[in-house]
């Protein structure tokens, strides 16, 4: 936990889970802009129902920073009344910048941070800002996490696969070019309790949502959740000697797309290649 009275030398620790959470949601949501001089700011505007939450943020910033509200007119609705949290000292600014949120633009260029951090605070405060956690439209639980970042895609997919053995194959969407990183059923109620623990920093709903979540049940007669096969190293052999996903699929009786995926693993050194006999 974040000492009470935080301090300059400690703010922005990524291995604090608050900091960890609090970086992931600035990379997604907020906005760091230049000035003249000495001049800029940071800033997070977000809907003035989860003002608690950059009231947070403030408390846990050892510089001067403001959290106000305004109400105007947008595109969605007639009047719209949001909270913008506003942090201007350069100290704080070069801190945050050092850690990866560039000035700017910055959809495709964020990436997580190249120092030891608290992955599942920090995938939350990405989920938070630029994600979903609740039911589909059908009554099914679901994680879900928009980026158009490879490497913060790729981030939260080995994460979701380290904490609940399922595999994910990303690519953009060929509509508007970002990833689509989606879990459901048992993997998102799973994954949903390992990110939203006991008294973590959250929105309030999201964190609601996720608690929600544990209560879903699979429907009688709904087809189990498909267990995933683990490779044998005599798989691997015969797919090396194969060399080609589609007579491999044949033979092991997988899929394709597995194969496939397997054999680029074993190409790229990302498995260990099997030990010879």
């Amino acid at each position: 936990m974040v000492e009470r009275e935080p301090s300059a030398e400690r703010f922005m620790d990524l291995a604090v889970p608050e900091y960890a959470y609090m970086f992931g949601f600035l990379q997604a949501d907020g906005h760091l802009a230049r000035g003249t001089g000495r001049k800029g700011r940071l800033s997070v505007e977000i809907s003035a129902r989860d003002i608690e939450l950059l009231r947070s943020f403030k408390e846990l910033t050892p510089y001067y920073s403001s959290v106000t509200e305004r109400t105007r007119s947008t595109n969605f609705s007639d009047i719209h009344t949001s909270a913008i949290w506003t942090l201007c000292s350069l100290d704080a600014r070069t801190k945050i910048y050092e850690l990866g949120l560039p000035y700017g633009r910055k959809s495709r260029s964020i990436a997580p941070p190249d120092i030891g951090f608290s992955r599942r605070d920090y995938l939350r405060g990405l989920i938070d800002a630029d994600g979903s956690v609740g039911y589909t439209s059908k009554g099914v639980p679901f994680v879900a996490l928009t980026s158009a970042s490879s490497a913060i895609a790729f981030c939260l997919r080995d994460y979701a696969r380290d904490v609940t053995g399922t595999e994910r194959i990303l690519n953009r969407n060929t509509r508007d070019g970002v990833y689509n990183v989606f879990y459901t059923m048992e993997v998102a109620q799973r994954l949903a309790a390992d990110l939203y623990y006991p008294d973590c920093l959250a929105l309030g709903r999201k964190r609601a949502a996720a608690e929600s979540l544990a209560t879903w049940e699979r429907p009688p007669g709904m087809r189990s959740a498909h267990t995933r096969r683990r490779w044998t190293e005599d798989e691997d052999r015969i797919l090396l000697s194969l060399s080609s996903s589609t007579a491999a699929a044949e033979v092991l009786g997988r899929t394709n797309q597995s194969c496939g995926l397997r054999l680029w693993r074993l190409r790229t050194g990302q498995v260990p290649t099997p030990t010879d006999r």
